[in-house]
């Protein structure tokens, strides 16, 4: 089962109401952590995803941005949109700055709610899992770090262990990355190799939360899919020349999208999507539709692939 992990700006959650369908015929479950005190977007991405019946995790106290040590007002989402919807998690995110009285009294206070517990980096597993253990309403453990001696203090039978891997291996800028490397082999291995019920990544933007930056000097595209030998999935990495400057976005994204259609075109083993498809008439076009939407086409193309590959497997 997958679960993509999305940080809730504007592009991402507009991301989830275009491919709400898309994620729901495929089973996947998206984590949704809001950044945004705005929640028009939110709500509506909500209401897409409630309609179409999809399962999905809303995190109630965001690490990032506008709700960084300031929880969601879930009322305001819960007593409207989500006043009659079951089939999602509040999720709760328990980091090195928890404790376990925050955690219980949480719970406690959605004891009639289905709730996903986001493991980042807590230092008293045991501890936890004990106080956890009183709780029937606890229906996932999606674990942020690679440490399987602390999954293993979580395995309770009919509770869901879900890892989520940072496959984007971000460079220091974008004239820094290659051409293409290795992004995961977690849709491999995460169910006969490590015993969980569920995988998940960062799709291809990486954990690392950024804001905004300033006029970007090189722009780079990047493009996951599945090799057909071994089924390992690749990122590719498309960037544009003429990066001297910071001068002339347009003309870098076409620099960068022009070696993407051709890569695309002639190799077989990539998925061709709708995102690509779109890349394809942003080609033919000459058009430049603003780095937010290259990325959101990327998310889109990223989903997109492991969809094909779920629903082929």
């Amino acid at each position: 089962m997958y679960h993509p992990y999305l940080r809730g700006k504007q592009n991402e959650l507009i991301l989830l109401r275009e491919n709400a369908q898309l994620i729901k015929d495929a089973s996947m479950i998206p984590i949704i952590e809001p950044v945004k005190k705005n929640l028009t977007a939110l709500n509506k991405a909500v209401e897409e995803l409630k309609t179409k019946n999809v399962s999905f995790v809303l995190v109630l106290n965001p690490s990032e941005g506008d709700f960084k040590n300031n929880p969601l007002p879930i009322e305001e989402i819960t007593n409207d949109v989500l006043a009659s919807y079951e089939d999602f998690c509040i999720g709760y995110i328990v980091d090195g700055g928890s404790s376990l009285i925050d955690v219980e009294n949480f719970i406690d206070k959605f004891l009639a709610q289905s709730i996903a517990i986001i493991h980042n980096g807590y230092p008293k597993p045991k501890e936890l899992a004990l106080l956890l253990e009183k709780y029937t309403n606890i229906k996932k453990h999606i674990f942020l770090d690679d440490q399987i001696l602390y999954r293993r203090q979580f395995k309770v039978d009919g509770v869901e262990r879900v890892f989520i891997q940072d496959g984007f291996n971000r460079a220091k800028s974008n004239r820094d990355y290659g051409e293409e490397e290795i992004f995961s082999e977690l849709h491999l291995t995460y169910k006969d190799e490590l015993g969980l019920d569920g995988f998940g990544d960062f799709l291809i933007v990486g954990d690392d939360y950024v804001e905004g930056g300033g006029p970007a000097y090189a722009v780079a595209i990047h493009l996951t899919y599945i090799k057909d030998d071994d089924e390992i999935m690749n990122i590719c990495h498309f960037v544009s020349d003429n990066n001297d400057t910071p001068t002339n976005p347009a003309g870098k994204f076409a620099e960068a999208l022009n070696k993407l259609i051709i890569r695309v075109d002639e190799d077989e083993q990539i998925y061709k999507s709708n995102a690509y498809e779109k890349y394809k008439k942003l080609h033919e076009d000459g058009h430049y539709p603003g780095l937010g939407i290259v990325k959101k086409l990327s998310m889109q193309h990223h989903i997109e692939v492991l969809a094909d590959y779920l629903n082929r497997a």
